[in-house]
C-alpha cells in the first residue's frame, strides 16, 4: 500500500528539554544474551581456574575485573575514564557482577598489579576459550597466519622504543607478535615485545608456544598451515617446521644472497595467474645454507613505475612496469594456487584492523609492559569471547575459497554494536520478575529472538 507524503514527514517545533532521573534504562540490551552466552560456557569458573593462586589484590575480585574490561571493551570503551560513563547502567552492572563500578583509577591500578608470569594466565584462558569452539568445527585443515602489530605508545612507556613502525618512525611503540585461525579470525596467541624487536629474532620461542597450544587443544589431526611474511624467511624457521611435518607458504625478500633476479633474468615463460599477475617455478633455488628451495616467482602489472619497483633496476624489463614477489612453499600448489593462498594473508589485516579500531587494541592504558601486555590478552580474549558467541548462536558457514580464509559469515564488531549491544531498554520487574522491556522494533525481535532460540538449544 502507498503511503501518502504527508504521512511521512514529521516536523520538529523546538528542541527537547533534557532531564536526568534516577531510572532503570539501559543503552545495552544485547549485553544479556552476551551474558547468557558467558553463562552456557561457564565462564566465571573459566576465570577462577585461569587465576587459582594468582596474587591480584583488589576489593571487587578478579571475576568482576575481568568481565568488566571485557564489557567495556565490547560496547565500545578506549580509555580507562570512559568508565564513568556506565556507571549507572543495570545491564552493565549485571553484567559485571557488581552492585558499583570501579573507578578508573582502581581499574589502572589493578591492571599494573600483572606480572608477565600472570599475563601467561590469561594467555592459558584465551586458549581455553578457543578450544571450547574449534574442535567442533571439524576443520581438516587449519590455516595460521603469523605477523607483527605496531602499537604507537608515549614517550615514556616502559620497554616501548623506536623501531619497526613504519608510518610513523621517530615514535616508540610496541611490537606485539600474533598468530590468526584464518578459518574463523580467532587470535591464536599474542606475545608483547619491544618496538625495536624485528619479527624473525625470537620468533622460534613463540612458535614453540603456539604449536604446543595447536596440537594440544585445537587441530586434533588436521593439517598445520603456516603463512607468514618476509620476516619470517630464516633457516631456522624453515628447520623447524620441516621437522615438524607442518605446511608452510613464506614470502621470500629479494636479498643478494638469494639472488632470485638471475631466475628472472633467463627469460622465463611465465604463466598466467590472473589477467595481470603471471609467475613461474624455480625448483631449486639456491642458498647460503646449502638448503636448496622449491620458490615461486610472481610479477603484477602496473601502470606506473611505483616503489616496490626497487629491484627493477637489476634487469630491464621491455614489456612494462612490474611488481615481483617470491614465495616458498611446501604445500604442493600450483603456481595460481599458492598466489591466492597467500593472499589470504589479508584477512589476518582485516582482523588486526578490527583489533585496532573496533576493539582498542591499539589503547596503551599504563606506562607498565606487563600491565599493558594484560591489556592486550583482555582484548583479544574479547575478540575471541565475541567470534565464539556468532559461530555457537548461528552464524552461517560459507564455501572454502583459494584464499583459504573465513568460514563462518561473521559481523564486524561495529555491525554487533549497531544492531545487537546498543539497544536501549528499560528494566522493569512486572511481578516481580526482572525484565528488559526493549522497543518493538521487528528487525530487533527477531535477531534477539533468534540468538535466545540458539542459546536455549546450546544449554
Amino acid at each position: 500500500m502507498r503511503i501518502r507524503k504527508t504521512d511521512l514527514r514529521a516536523r520538529v517545533k523546538g528542541n527537547l528539554a533534557l532531564e536526568f532521573d534516577e531510572v532503570k534504562l539501559t543503552s545495552y540490551a544485547g549485553l544479556e544474551l552476551f551474558d547468557r552466552y558467558l553463562r552456557t560456557m561457564r565462564f566465571n569458573d573459566r576465570i577462577r581456574t585461569a587465576f587459582r593462586g594468582a596474587r591480584l589484590g583488589g576489593d571487587f575480585g578478579i571475576v568482576a575485573m575481568v568481565r568488566l574490561l571485557i564489557g567495556w571493551v565490547v560496547v565500545g570503551g578506549r580509555r580507562l575514564d570512559h568508565v564513568s560513563y556506565v556507571a549507572d547502567d543495570p545491564v552493565f552492572l549485571r553484567f559485571c557482577r557488581v552492585q558499583v563500578l570501579p573507578t578508573a583509577r582502581t581499574v589502572s591500578r589493578w591492571l599494573t598489579q600483572f606480572t608477565m608470569k600472570t599475563v601467561e594466565r590469561l594467555q592459558a584462558l584465551n586458549a581455553a576459550v578457543i578450544a571450547q569452539v574449534i574442535p567442533d568445527l571439524r576443520l581438516h585443515t587449519v590455516t595460521v597466519d603469523v605477523d607483527g602489530v605496531v602499537v604507537s605508545t608515549g614517550l615514556q612507556v616502559e620497554r616501548a622504543f623506536r623501531g619497526y613502525n613504519p608510518h610513523q618512525r621517530k615514535v616508540p611503540s610496541y611490537y606485539p607478535i600474533m598468530a590468526h585461525l584464518a578459518e574463523t579470525t580467532h587470535v591464536l596467541r599474542v606475545k608483547n615485545r619491544s618496538g625495536n624487536v624485528h619479527d624473525g629474532k625470537a620468533s622460534l620461542t613463540f612458535l614453540r608456544e603456539l604449536w604446543t597450544q595447536l596440537t594440544s587443544s585445537v587441530t586434533r589431526g588436521a593439517q598445520l598451515r603456516f603463512r607468514m611474511d618476509g620476516a619470517f624467511f630464516r633457516q631456522d624457521v624453515l628447520r623447524w617446521l620441516t621437522a615438524r611435518g607442518a605446511g608452510y607458504g613464506i614470502k621470500v625478500p629479494f636479498y643478494h644472497w638469494v639472488d632470485l633476479q638471475q631466475y628472472i633474468r633467463a627469460k622465463p615463460t611465465w604463466t598466467r595467474v590472473k589477467p595481470d599477475v603471471s609467475g613461474f617455478v624455480v625448483p631449486a633455488a639456491t642458498t647460503p645454507w646449502g638448503q636448496p628451495l622449491w620458490v615461486a616467482i610472481y610479477r603484477k602489472k602496473v601502470l606506473h613505475r611505483t616503489a616496490k619497483n626497487f629491484q627493477l633496476d637489476l634487469y630491464d624489463p621491455n614489456d612494462g612496469h612490474y611488481e615481483y614477489s617470491a614465495i616458498t612453499s611446501n604445500l604442493g600448489f600450483t603456481v595460481a594456487n599458492l598466489w591466492y593462498f597467500m593472499a589470504g594473508r589479508g584477512n589476518h589485516e582485516k582482523t588486526i584492523g578490527q583489533l585496532k579500531s573496533g576493539l582498542a587494541f591499539h589503547t596503551v592504558p599504563t606506562m607498565a609492559y606487563a600491565a599493558n601486555s594484560a591489556w592486550q590478552q583482555l582484548v583479544i580474549l574479547t575478540h575471541n569471547l565475541l567470534t565464539n558467541f556468532q559461530i555457537e548462536t548461528g552464524a552461517e558457514r560459507r564455501r572454502r575459497s583459494r584464499k583459504h580464509t573465513t568460514l563462518p559469515v561473521l559481523k564486524t564488531v561495529q555491525t554487533l554494536r549497531f544492531v545487537l549491544f546498543h539497544r536501549a531498554a528499560a528494566l522493569v520487574h512486572p511481578g516481580g520478575k526482572p525484565t528488559l522491556r526493549l522497543a518493538n522494533n521487528a528487525a530487533t525481535r527477531r535477531l534477539y529472538t533468534r540468538i535466545e532460540h540458539a542459546l536455549d538449544n546450546a544449554a
